[in-house]
């Protein structure tokens, strides 16, 4: 009986280690790739933006504001983008939300999903991805979020949560 569970306990020990060598293996695997994602995006001070939005108002990033905003590029053919972008709504009635949609079509084309999935949040089109490419993105989606000073403080690529997205602009407003 006790050979038996000393070889239970041993089966067991061997289990730990490999799940915990497959969850080490994970976490190497998501940080490898995420560092690799955001190598080319600027970091600290964004570059000059002047742009119009759809609704045909005019954007300054570098116009003054007193709080922290998120800088988001999308687009409207990718699939986690459009996972994403209910929180993105949900974000935009709490601060300020500057969208960048790119290579998603015309801007009559991007006003029609904008009103087919009940989307308001504020949209300029970088149909060609030119400014997507000033700030060194090169997959969608990817957040900014910049302080109250116009600064970059954080940067996420891929899937973010709408509650990891709200802590971010909260902790924002203190650095």
């Amino acid at each position: 009986m006790d050979r038996i569970k000393i070889i239970l306990n041993i089966i067991l020990a061997k289990r730990y280690i490999l799940i915990s060598f497959q969850i080490l293996l994970f976490i190497a695997l998501y940080l490898g790739v995420r560092g690799y994602t955001q190598r080319a995006l600027v970091q600290d001070v964004p570059p000059m933006l002047n742009a119009t939005f759809l609704s045909g108002e005019s954007f300054n990033l570098q116009a003054p504001f007193h709080e922290p905003r998120l800088l988001h590029f999308w687009a409207t053919w990718c699939p986690v983008c459009k996972l994403e972008q209910d929180s993105i709504e949900s974000i935009s009635k709490d601060y300020s939300v500057v969208s960048i949609a790119m290579q998603s079509g015309t801007d009559i084309e991007l006003e029609q999903y904008m009103q087919d999935e009940n989307l308001s949040f504020a949209v300029i089109a970088d149909a060609r991805g030119t400014i997507a490419h000033r700030f060194g993105v090169k997959a969608v989606p990817v957040s900014f979020i910049l302080n109250d000073k116009g600064n970059i403080v954080f940067t996420e690529t891929g899937f973010t949560s709408s509650w990891g997205l709200r802590f971010r602009l909260w902790l924002a407003d203190f650095l």
